[in-house]
C-alpha cells in the first residue's frame, strides 16, 4: 500500500511537460558558456530591490489574475545564474570521485543538464546524501521553510550582515557555514526571489552554503502550489521550469553536519531508515557524498523488530505492510521520501512509530532513538535531528509550541504532555518549561523543528511576525556544542494592520 500525502501527486500536465521539453533544449544551447564573470547586483542592490514589493500578507486572498511585482524583471537573471550554479555544482565537491562513497554517479546522467528523470527519455532518479565535517569551533546557521517569503530571507541576511557574518553575500567569518532545510517555493509569491538569493549565496560560497531538498523541490509541485502560476505571472512563456527542476535535483535530501564523530542530521522532513549513513560518516573527505540507491526501510524493519515494538498495537500490521524496500522513481513515486516528507510526535508519551493519513510516517522518541543509533558508522556517532516542515496554518500543538519557543522547538519536552496540548504560551513556559530563551541545550537524541517564515498563511494563520535562524557552534565534544536561536520582527511586517 502506498503512503497517502498531504500534496497528492497529480501525473504532469502536457502543457508543463512542453514548457520543461523546451527549457531543456534551451539549456542545451547554452553549454560550454562560462557564466563567473557576469556582474551580479551587490547585496545592497538586491535588499533595496526586494524592499519595494509588497507583502505576502498584502496579497493573500486577492484575486488571481492580479499582476505580480518582481525583483528580476527578466528571466534571463535568474537562467544565469542557475547555470552558473550547475557549473559550480559539475566542478566542486561533487566532482572528484573520492568525495563519493561508493562510487561518483555517472556524469552522463547525474549531471547532465540536459536530460532530466521526469522526462522521456528519462535518466534516473538519484537522490543523495551529504556529509558536512566542520572543524571544532565552527559556526553553521540553519534556516528553515521560506515558502516564497523574501523579506523574511532579506531580513536573516541583513541580521548576518550588521554581525558581521557576512559581507553581503559572502560569509566573511572563517570556519562558518550556512544550511537551509527546504522548501523554499509555493504558497507566496516570492519564490523566484528566494531560489535567486539562494543561488547568489551558493555561488558567493560554493563550499559553506548547502541546500537541503524539501517535498516542495519536486516538479510536481512547480504546478500545483503556485511558483509554476507566479512564475508564468512575471515571465510568461520565457518562464524556463526545467532549470529550476534540474536545480532541485542538486540538492542532497539529508546533510549529516558534524564536527569530530559527532553528527546531526539535518534534512526537511524526517527519518528514513532505508538509508543509513554509516559508510558515509566514516569517510576520509570533510565534504563527501552518496547515491541513496535502493532504500531498504522493510529489510530495517526485519532487521530491528525492536521498532515495530514502539507502534500502537493496532497500527503494527498496517505498517509492517507499508513499509518495505524500493528503488525511487521519483521524489514521491514509488514511495515518498522519509527525509523530505516524514513528521515526528509532539509528546513523549506518543508511539515511537506511527503513521497519519495525508502526511506519511510519524517517529516518536522511541522510535527515532532506534534509528538514530543504526545510523553510526564505527567511529561516528548521529546525535539529533534538525529539520523544519512541520507546519500549519492553523492553530495546533506544534505551532503553539514553535510560536512559544521563539521560532524553534525541541520535541518531547521532559514537563509537557498531551494534556496541555493547547495551553498558553505562557503555561507553556512556565509549566512546561518549553525553551524559549537564545542559547539552548543539545540533548542527545533529540529533535528540533525550525518554523516557517512569517510572511506567510503560516505566520498569518498562527500570529506571529517574526523569523528565526539558529546558530550551532561546533566544539570538541558533543557535550560542547552550544546553539544560539536569532529570532526578529521582519520590518515589512511591523508596517501592516493588526491580524494581516
Amino acid at each position: 500500500m502506498r503512503p497517502r500525502r498531504s500534496h497528492p501527486r497529480k501525473p504532469i500536465g502536457l502543457a508543463l511537460l512542453l514548457l520543461l521539453a523546451f527549457g531543456l533544449a534551451q539549456t542545451a544551447s547554452a553549454d560550454g558558456i562560462t557564466y563567473r564573470s557576469v556582474k551580479y547586483p551587490e547585496f545592497a542592490q538586491w535588499r533595496a530591490a526586494c524592499a519595494k514589493l509588497p507583502s505576502n500578507r498584502m496579497l493573500l486572498g486577492q484575486a488571481a489574475t492580479t499582476k505580480l511585482e518582481t525583483a528580476l524583471p527578466a528571466f534571463d537573471e535568474v537562467a544565469t545564474a542557475l547555470r552558473a550554479a550547475f557549473e559550480s555544482f559539475k566542478t566542486g565537491s561533487m566532482n572528484p570521485a573520492a568525495n563519493w562513497v561508493g562510487g561518483k554517479p555517472k556524469a552522463a546522467e547525474f549531471f547532465n543538464t540536459n536530460r532530466a528523470y521526469f522526462l522521456k527519455p528519462p535518466i534516473p532518479f538519484q537522490p543523495f546524501a551529504q556529509k558536512l565535517q566542520v572543524p571544532a569551533g565552527s559556526e553553521v546557521i540553519f534556516h528553515g521553510d521560506f515558502h516564497g517569503d523574501i523579506h523574511s530571507f532579506i531580513a536573516t541576511l541583513d541580521s548576518l550582515n550588521q554581525a558581521g557574518t557576512l559581507d553581503g553575500f559572502r560569509l566573511a567569518k572563517p570556519n562558518c557555514y550556512m544550511v537551509f532545510l527546504g522548501d523554499y517555493t509555493d504558497r507566496g509569491f516570492y519564490g523566484i526571489e528566494v531560489l535567486y538569493t539562494l543561488l547568489r549565496l551558493k555561488l558567493a560560497n560554493p563550499d559553506r552554503v548547502f541546500m537541503a531538498r524539501g517535498n516542495h523541490e519536486d516538479v510536481q509541485m512547480i504546478p500545483t502550489y503556485g511558483f509554476l502560476a507566479e512564475c508564468q505571472k512575471k515571465y510568461a512563456n520565457l518562464f524556463n521550469p526545467a532549470l529550476i527542476g534540474r536545480l532541485y535535483d542538486f540538492f542532497p535530501v539529508v546533510i549529516y553536519v558534524g564536527s569530530g564523530t559527532d553528527f546531526l542530521q539535518c534534512n526537511h522532513g524526517g527519518m528514513e531508515p532505508g538509508y543509513l549513513p554509516g559508510a558515509l560518516l566514516d569517510a576520509k573527505p570533510a565534504v563527501a557524498y552518496q547515491l541513496l540507491g535502493q532504500v531498504t526501510g522493510g529489510a530495517f524493519l526485519a532487521g530491528h523488530p525492536e521498532l515495530l515494538k514502539t507502534a500502537d498495537v493496532s497500527r503494527r500490521d498496517f505498517l509492517k505492510t507499508t513499509i518495505r524496500d524500493y528503488t525511487p522513481l521519483a521524489p514521491m513515486s514509488p514511495m515518498i521520501n522519509g527525509f523530505m516528507w516524514n513528521d515526528f510526535t509532539v509528546f513523549a508519551s506518543e508511539p515511537g512509530l506511527g503513521y497519519m493519513d495525508g502526511r506519511g510516517f510519524v517517529y516518536g522518541k522511541a522510535g527515532t532513538r532506534i534509528v538514530l543509533d543504526a545510523s553510526a558508522g564505527a567511529t561516528a556517532r548521529v546525535r539529533g535531528v534538525f529539520r523544519a516542515h512541520q507546519h500549519s496554518s492553523a492553530v495546533n500543538p506544534m505551532m503553539r509550541r514553535l510560536v512559544a519557543g521563539n521560532g524553534l522547538f525541541r520535541h518531547w519536552h521532559e514537563h509537557d504532555s498531551l494534556a496541555k496540548a493547547n495551553v498558553t504560551a505562557a503555561t507553556l513556559r512556565s509549566e512546561c518549561k518549553l525553551e524559549y530563551s537564545a542559547e539552548r541545550p543539545l540533548k542527545d537524541g533529540s529533535v528540533w523543528t525550525f518554523n516557517v517564515a512569517p510572511d506567510s498563511y503560516y505566520g498569518r494563520g498562527n500570529s506571529y511576525k517574526f523569523d528565526t535562524y539558529g546558530v550551532l557552534t561546533t566544539g570538541e565534544a558533543f557535550a560542547d556544542w552550544k546553539l544560539r536561536v536569532v529570532h526578529q520582527v521582519v520590518p515589512v511586517l511591523k508596517t501592516l494592520p493588526a491580524g494581516q
